[in-house]
């Protein structure tokens, strides 16, 4: 049983969270924004959007500059194979 709460807690982790914490975090200010706005009776449809087109480039530029790609590590290569040599030489 503990086995199997463990793996549904996982996949909600990996589906909410993801990649990038930063983002899943950024939705769910944004959420409770618009639910704070609304509360005080100010029209709240705006700000998801908003929250959306400033969490994007946030997302891609995180993404190109590697930080939620795995490192490289310099070292030894794998050899090259041997090349083959063509059948009746």
């Amino acid at each position: 049983m503990t086995a199997r709460l463990r793996a549904v807690g996982a996949f909600w982790y990996d589906f909410i969270i993801g990649d990038d914490w930063v983002i899943a975090a950024g939705v769910v200010l944004g959420l409770a924004g618009t639910y704070g706005l609304s509360r005080a009776g100010v029209p709240a449809w705006w700000l998801i959007p908003v929250v959306l087109a400033v969490l994007l480039p946030v997302s891609l530029s995180r993404a190109a500059s590697g930080s939620l790609l795995p490192r490289r590590t310099r070292g030894p290569r794998t050899p090259q194979a041997a090349p083959r040599t063509p059948p009746g030489s």
